[in-house]
């Protein structure tokens, strides 16, 4: 399972937000895909929609149960990563990479993420 970057934002809903200029980039952590078991299906937001931070935006399928994805930030989803939809599996096996879930575009980042730091306190790891 890859490592966690240490120079990305968290979320206490266990996702991960990479921020370049004024898009962040979303997907679930390691831990999260973890917990969730075999991802067998995932369900994004339609690209152009409008998504507000701790709203739920998807779905996030497994073999043990249904989670649910949270937009970190308020925005526009410029990007739904349709390889998660056509093959869920790469949530867990690249959870920080090619498993990332959609990039929206924001106009100001919310002051609740979670610094790596954070984030490793809030689960233990």
């Amino acid at each position: 399972m890859t490592e966690p970057a240490t120079d990305l934002k968290y979320t206490a809903d266990h996702e991960w937000v990479a921020v370049d200029g004024d898009i962040a980039t979303v997907g679930i952590t390691a831990y999260a895909a973890e917990k969730l078991g075999d991802v067998v299906y995932v369900d994004l937001p339609k690209v152009g929609s409008t998504v507000t931070g701790g709203t739920v935006v998807g779905e996030i399928e497994s073999t043990k149960s249904v989670g649910e994805l949270f937009a970190p930030v308020n925005g526009t989803v410029a990007e739904a990563n349709s390889a998660v939809v056509d093959a869920p599996e790469l949530v867990n096996s690249d959870p920080f990479g090619e498993g990332w879930l959609v990039k929206v575009r924001f106009t100001e980042l919310p002051d609740n993420l979670l610094s790596y730091d954070e984030y490793a306190a809030l689960t233990g790891e």
